[in-house]
């Protein structure tokens, strides 16, 4: 199973959705570290449907399409979550830009860095308020990444500006 399957059948743990709910929970409650694409959910779902990892609920809206884990799926999901779990990679929209910020002028490399510290700032100030309201250890812990995630871009921004 893919990390992004895993991903989806984590979430569908909290209960019955649709993709698109799908989609703003990842964001929500992962996004900062592992994004999940509309269209990498709407691929996905149908190939765990056919693994009977889920079944579908009730339609919505608009042919919204809710899904629910199987008992087969939590357990695959709990299979994946005890597996090795392999190298962590990092998919940072700053640092490719960075590998590549040869190509552009000194103005462009400042304008990239500036928008990429504002960003980081933002990022940072939210990770601080999810340390504060997270409501376990658990929680607390992946917020406390988050801070030290910015900071690490924040520093690593400040040394390429210098």
């Amino acid at each position: 199973m893919n990390a992004t399957a895993a991903a989806l059948l984590g979430l569908l743990h909290d209960g019955p959705a649709t993709g698109g709910e799908l989609v703003a929970g990842a964001e929500e409650r992962f996004g900062t570290f592992f994004s999940v694409t509309r269209s990498q959910v709407y691929r996905e779902l149908p190939a765990l449907h056919r693994e009977g990892y889920v079944r579908l609920g009730k339609q919505g809206p608009r042919s919204s399409q809710q899904y629910l884990i199987t008992a087969a799926g939590k357990k695959a999901f709990k299979g994946w979550l005890t597996s090795d779990y392999g190298p962590d990679h990092l998919r940072s929209p700053l640092i490719l830009r960075v590998v590549h910020a040869g190509v552009l002028t000194q103005k462009q490399r400042a304008t990239l860095f500036e928008s990429a510290r504002a960003t980081y700032s933002q990022e940072l100030d939210e990770a601080k308020a999810a340390v504060k309201a997270a409501p376990d250890p658990l929680a607390k812990a992946v917020a406390e990444f988050g801070v030290a995630h910015a900071r690490a871009a924040l520093k690593l921004v400040d040394a390429l500006s210098d």
